[in-house]
């Protein structure tokens, strides 16, 4: 199965990398997310495992994701009900306090008994994850002082001699 989602975010790529690689923070705002777990992380890679639960389907997984702030991360299997699970994020600036943000998921299921039942659950939340971080960033932008949300009053234009 492969997903390919993306969003325009009124939030700085800085801000928008972070959210992505906070895995720890995932069941304040992932429904589907009950506990996660960061087992190791540096500059430039950060592992985690996350409790997911979806239509009473629960399952663990671990990944090992390499990074560089706050351009990418690459999400990779470590273990888990997959056979094969590669994501991607990427996170390009458009402006100071906007960004977009693509995500690529290829995942494939190892087969058991369990796994399809999870395959019904992760085809849902592949499909929602993109939506889950537009919400989050909203919310926390929602939740600055007004004058911290709202961008600078914009100035005057002056011309060549001066004038505006």
């Amino acid at each position: 199965m492969n997903v390919r989602r993306s969003a325009l975010i009124a939030r700085s790529a800085d801000d928008v990398f972070d959210m992505i690689e906070a895995a720890e923070h995932y069941p304040a705002f992932m429904p589907w997310c009950t506990k996660a777990v960061i087992l190791e992380r540096t500059e430039d890679m950060v592992a985690a495992t996350l409790t997911l639960r979806f239509g009473g389907v629960q399952f663990d997984m671990t990944t090992r994701n390499a990074k560089r702030r706050p351009e990418w991360l690459r999400v990779r299997l470590d273990r888990g009900p997959f056979r094969r699970f590669d994501g991607d994020w990427h996170v390009k600036p458009l402006a100071a306090d906007a960004c977009k943000v693509e995500f690529d998921l290829t995942y494939e299921f190892g087969g058991g008994l369990v796994d399809r039942a999870a395959v019904r659950v992760f085809d849902g939340i592949a499909d929602r994850i993109v939506d889950a971080f537009a919400r989050r960033a909203e919310q926390v932008r929602a939740s600055l002082p007004s004058h911290a949300a709202s961008p600078p009053p914009e100035r005057p234009a002056i011309d060549a001699n001066g004038a505006s």
